[in-house]
């Protein structure tokens, strides 16, 4: 009798949170976007049922298909891996300011609640400069 070797793509305890939390940045951005899951994995190539299963967390989502994945959502591959301030330069003066901080926390929203905010920005700004 031979022990079941499971899928290679299959997520192991260890690995869970990270690709629940990759399968959620997934998801709300096609949902940003407008595009539903079938018109995501038909220009990707690959079934629905699999696209769900790794917006879901339940499949390891090959790094092969991170780079055309992001082109298809508009965003980058850092912020598909919740690193969204990756490609900016570290300070070597310290930690952030409260403001860098807070500019990078409007960063991680939904693009509605970005644009809201900017609106509330340009509002005090305008107002501010009169």
């Amino acid at each position: 009798m031979s022990i079941p070797t499971p899928s290679p793509l299959a997520v192991n305890t260890k690995d869970e949170l990270f690709f629940k939390e990759l399968g959620a940045r997934i998801a709300l951005a096609r949902k940003e976007r407008n595009i539903t899951q079938v018109q995501l994995c038909a220009t990707l190539g690959i079934a629905q049922q699999t696209m769900a299963h790794y917006e879901g967390g339940r499949l390891r989502l090959p790094s092969s298909l991170l780079p055309a994945l992001a082109q298809e959502l508009q965003v980058g591959v850092e912020t598909l891996l919740g690193q969204p301030g990756a490609t900016k330069a570290v300070s070597k003066r310290g930690p952030a300011s409260q403001l860098q901080q807070q500019v990078d926390r409007i960063a991680q929203l939904p693009r509605a609640k970005q644009r809201f905010v900017i609106e509330m920005l340009d509002t005090v700004l305008a107002q501010a400069s009169r």
